[in-house]
């Protein structure tokens, strides 16, 4: 009887240290050079073939097993925020200005220490695993360019698996959930164009900033009064510039936003319904626009096999009472492309204990003891898709 538990704890330390060597060298989308050059180093350590530069600083390692059987992706995100940090770790990042602030660091960590777990098991899996390195996460997006490069190919990629550290759980908790489980996420830029002039003369002009208030306030109510309320729509205009002093009416408007939903039509219809709302609006008060929509992350929707073989792989490492259907959330997360291609999961990793800062927050940090678990069901899961007969073992 394998007891990957213990496996993995003789590894723990080796597991954290991955993280801390991560942790000192965040960088943001697209410039993961470093970051790329260590987990590069640490694979070939392995003695895992890998490919690098995909989409500019992606890997993919690849385990083959020489056995005929599935093929599974595991993923990681490798980018870091422009953030400074304040958490005083001794392992504090060493680069000005850029910090892991959403976990990156410890989902490499999670993906290494599984890739080493699973090179020792080798016999015990057919198939092939693809462990995948992505960059740019956090935007513009790194997996859609991966997956043009042909990562999914060749072999082909018949499942998908990732993790997210999540501090909303509590610590060591795993979170599963079957369907939609992240929202859609894109962007839109408004420009009004109107016709300025003094402020006490308003019949002569255009007011781009009080056009521009009305859209704002539209685009509320669509949501509010032309979407189905039991589909949770959200748009949020984060940036509205127009003017230059008191007495001078605005000339020109700019705000720009962004559109979720878990709803693939109403993903779908956005741009449209953006387009049609500005420029009646616009007609109307006799400006002219400029809309410019960007589509960003499809909504992320897990597999419900997929799904089930995390839960119950969580189920039988910790037991039930530690596992959770967390609450659906309207973050954008790009692992949603993988998903599109084929049967997956995105399950969360608790990581909250008091006084939590959020992600994307200069102090964050979590529990290290729990990235143990992310690998375990790593592990776990490739076993019973890939395994060439049941295996169990204690949890840790």
């Amino acid at each position: 009887m394998m007891d990957i538990g213990s496996l993995i704890a003789r590894k723990q330390s080796r597991i954290i240290g991955f993280r801390r060597d991560l942790h000192r060298i965040p960088e943001t989308a697209f410039t993961e050079k470093k970051t790329a050059a260590y987990v590069a180093e640490r694979l070939a350590e392995m003695g895992l073939p890998c490919r690098t530069g995909i989409a500019t600083t992606g890997i993919v390692a690849e385990l083959s097993t020489g056995r005929p059987g599935p093929v599974l992706l595991l993923r990681a995100d490798m980018d870091a925020l422009p953030i400074e940090e304040e958490t005083g770790l001794a392992f504090a990042s060493e680069h000005p200005g850029v910090m892991h602030a959403c976990g990156h660091d410890g989902h490499m960590a999670m993906l290494l220490g599984a890739a080493e777990v699973m090179s020792e098991l080798r016999d015990e899996l057919c198939g092939t695993v693809k462990f995948v390195f992505q960059p740019a996460e956090e935007g513009p997006g790194g997996a859609k360019p991966m997956i043009e490069a042909g990562i999914m190919d060749n072999p082909a990629v018949d499942y998908a698996l990732g993790c997210h550290i999540w501090p909303d759980l509590p610590a060591g908790v795993i979170g599963v959930r079957t369907g939609p489980m992240m929202a859609a996420m894109d962007r839109f830029d408004v420009r009004i164009i109107g016709r300025g002039g003094h402020g006490a003369m308003p019949h002569q002009c255009i007011d781009a900033l009080e056009v521009g208030c009305h859209v704002v306030g539209a685009l509320q109510r669509l949501v509010s009064r032309n979407l189905n309320p039991l589909e949770p729509t959200v748009v949020t205009v984060g940036r509205f510039q127009a003017g230059s002093t008191f007495n001078v009416i605005a000339g020109e408007a700019e705000f720009c936003g962004t559109t979720r939903t878990f709803h693939r039509d109403i993903w779908r219809e956005w741009p449209e319904r953006i387009e049609t709302l500005v420029a009646g609006i616009c007609r109307a008060h006799g400006a002219e626009y400029h809309l410019e929509y960007t589509p960003g992350y499809p909504p992320l929707v897990n597999h419900e096999f997929m799904a089930d073989i995390v839960r119950r792989c969580a189920g039988e490492a910790f037991g039930n009472e530690r596992v959770t259907e967390p609450e659906r959330t309207t973050g954008g997360e790009d692992m949603a492309f993988y998903l599109e291609r084929v049967p997956g999961c995105f399950f969360c990793l608790g990581s909250g204990r008091p006084g939590q800062a959020s992600i994307h927050n200069a102090r964050f940090d979590f529990p290290e003891e729990i990235l143990a678990n992310g690998v375990e069901i790593h592990v776990r899961a490739a076993l019973e898709l890939l395994g060439t007969k049941q295996s169990t073992g204690a949890g840790g």
